[in-house]
């Protein structure tokens, strides 16, 4: 699923993938980076840790902003990103919280782009690379996500149920609404 973002003027596309291999998708990542291309950045998640593509769109919008305000805290905007979709401070308890390990079966990746065509070529090089087609159920919540998002964002039962009575929408979608609000949190702490 890719976004247009006119006030930053970058493109976004976010994705997941079933089954991968994460030394593929690990030597994938630092091959890009050592190309140190400018025009596009690329991230991967533990997609059991990514309450849909909203999550990552709107990590990718706080990320953006920061970079635009100069509060950003890491040199990257894959990294920022990550930051954000954490809702952490600190790069390495981020990369620990969200990002992929030699466990991962299931990634969500984002890139982000000046174009549509940086868009394309990096999502076709990770699909080579990996071996396999995007599969974007890995976005979708479950309730075993949500019980992995819980505990990885510090959300106290207490605190679902009372934002769930109070947006009267069901839990998982009231967990996405809590993960967005940890990341906006982040933000104002900067």
């Amino acid at each position: 699923m890719h976004f247009h973002l006119k006030e930053y003027d970058k493109y976004i596309e976010v994705t997941g993938y079933k089954n991968i291999s994460f030394l593929q998708a690990e030597t994938f990542l630092k091959e890009e980076r050592k190309k140190h291309n400018q025009n596009v950045e690329i991230q991967f998640f533990d997609a059991d840790l990514v309450a849909t593509e909203k999550h990552l769109y709107f990590a990718a919008i706080n990320a953006l902003e920061a970079f635009k305000n100069k509060i950003n805290l890491s040199k990257s905007l894959a990294m920022e990103t990550m930051l954000y979709a954490s809702a952490q401070r600190q790069i390495q308890k981020a990369i620990f919280q969200s990002g992929i390990k030699p466990e991962t079966t299931k990634m969500a990746a984002i890139i982000i782009s000046q174009d549509v065509t940086g868009l394309r070529t990096v999502l076709d090089a990770i699909n080579v690379v990996l071996g396999i087609n995007p599969d974007e159920s890995v976005l979708e919540m479950t309730s075993q996500k949500v019980k992995r998002l819980k505990e990885a964002f510090q959300i106290s039962e207490k605190e679902l149920e009372v934002t769930v009575k109070a947006k009267d929408r069901d839990c998982e979608m009231t967990m996405v609404d809590l993960i967005i609000e940890h990341m906006a949190l982040l933000a104002t702490m900067l």
